[in-house]
C-alpha cells in the first residue's frame, strides 16, 4: 500500500496556479476537509479499496468521515500513484486536489457524464467503481450538512 504524499506550498508543481481563494466557499471546505483528514489518515495503516468498500456501510448512522477516511486511505491505490496534497491552509491547490473537488462538485450537480469521464481519466476500470463509490459518499454527506 502506498502512504499519502503530504507537501508544502513551496513543493508545489503548478497546475494552471488554481489557489484557496479562487474556489467556492463550499469547495474550500470540502478541501480543507479532505486535507485534515489525510493528515490522520497518515500515521494509520492503508486499506485496502475492495476490503474498505464491504466495511463502509450506507445507513445514517455511520460517522460522517468515514467515507472521506477510506476516499483518503484509498487513493493511492486507485490512481496507481501517491497523490499530492497540500496541508490545510495552504492557498495552492494540487492537481490531485483540484479532480477530487470537480468529481464531487460533479456528484453534487447529478453530472454523472461528467463523473464518469473524471474517473475515467485517471483510475483504472477495475477500482472505478468502488473509487467512485467513495467519492459519491462524501459529495453527498459534505451536502447533507
Amino acid at each position: 500500500m502506498m502512504p499519502l504524499q503530504l507537501r508544502t506550498e513551496n513543493d508545489a508543481r503548478s497546475v494552471g496556479e488554481l489557489r484557496l481563494n479562487d474556489l467556492a466557499p463550499g469547495a474550500r471546505h470540502l478541501l480543507n476537509h479532505l486535507r485534515m483528514i489525510s493528515l490522520r489518515c497518515r500515521a494509520a495503516a492503508q486499506t485496502d479499496l475492495y476490503e474498505a468498500c464491504r466495511v463502509l456501510s450506507p445507513c445514517p448512522g455511520v460517522a460522517r468521515n468515514a467515507h472521506a477516511e477510506t476516499l483518503m486511505k484509498c487513493l493511492a491505490q486507485a490512481l496507481g500513484k501517491l497523490p499530492v496534497l497540500f496541508r490545510p491552509g495552504v492557498e495552492q491547490v494540487s492537481f490531485d486536489e483540484s479532480w477530487l473537488l470537480s468529481a464531487t462538485a460533479a456528484v453534487a450537480r447529478k453530472d454523472w457524464d461528467s463523473f464518469q469521464f473524471l474517473l475515467a481519466s485517471r483510475v483504472p476500470l477495475n477500482v472505478r467503481r468502488n473509487l467512485g463509490s467513495l467519492i459519491i459518499g462524501v459529495s453527498e454527506s459534505l451536502h447533507q450538512v
